[in-house]
């Protein structure tokens, strides 16, 4: 189906609905969770588990931004331009207030294994329930994360068309699941407010866009 005959309501309706989880995410994180905003009792340090999502999230988000605006420059669907416009812009306003907590903080920004803190934060706890630890290498690591391998990533640059809008999805979908177990490793072992309110609008915000894209992928016949 053309992108045309998928109606111009399409891109605003998926916006719509991903808008309105952020909205609802948003609000009953706020009652659970920020009764006591802006009482953080102390900086976190290099090895707690907001300093390691804010580095590995960008690093994650700096993936998702340059795929994203791989496909918006090329596709012709609408709906999925407006999608990738989305993700490029608001990952890069994310990946942006994390390097500064970083800087506020007065920690560097990389350190440690990729996803070392979700097994270990300040907190002493264990997430995910993985006896094995983090990824051994960093290789592993970054396929934990759902990110995209170098040869998939050149794929992507030299698809055109449907197959490069189906790709996309598939690269991003992916990317997005292992985002997701990031956000609640560090809304279980982290207590910076502003930190798991960002970590909260991503949750729900991406598993919002993986329900979006995974419908992009049914009306285009990407096959899995």
């Amino acid at each position: 189906m053309s992108a045309e005959a998928s109606g111009s309501t399409g891109p605003r309706r998926w916006l719509l609905i991903v808008l309105a989880c952020l909205a609802v995410g948003g609000l009953a994180f706020a009652i659970g969770r920020f009764s006591a905003f802006g009482t953080s009792p102390s900086t976190p340090s290099t090895s707690s588990a907001e300093a390691g999502f804010a580095r590995d999230m960008q690093v994650h988000h700096a993936q998702a931004i340059a795929m994203a605006m791989e496909i918006y420059r090329k596709t012709d669907d609408e709906q999925l331009r407006a999608l990738s416009y989305d993700i490029a812009t608001g990952q890069s306003g994310q990946r942006g207030e994390m390097f500064e907590w970083l800087v506020s903080w007065g920690l560097p920004q990389s350190g440690g294994p990729l996803m070392g803190w979700m097994a270990s934060g300040e907190s002493g706890h264990e997430h995910g329930g993985d006896e094995a630890g983090p990824a051994q290498t960093e290789d592993e690591a970054r396929a934990a994360m759902g990110m995209a391998s170098d040869a998939e990533l050149d794929a992507l640059a030299q698809a055109t068309g449907e197959s490069a809008d189906c790709l996309f999805l598939q690269l991003m979908i992916r990317h997005h699941e292992g985002s997701v177990p990031m956000a609640e490793a560090v809304l279980d072992l982290g207590s910076e407010p502003r930190v798991l309110q960002v970590a909260e609008t991503i949750r729900v915000g991406q598993t919002a866009e993986i329900a979006a894209m995974q419908s992009m992928q049914e009306r285009l016949g990407c096959t899995p």
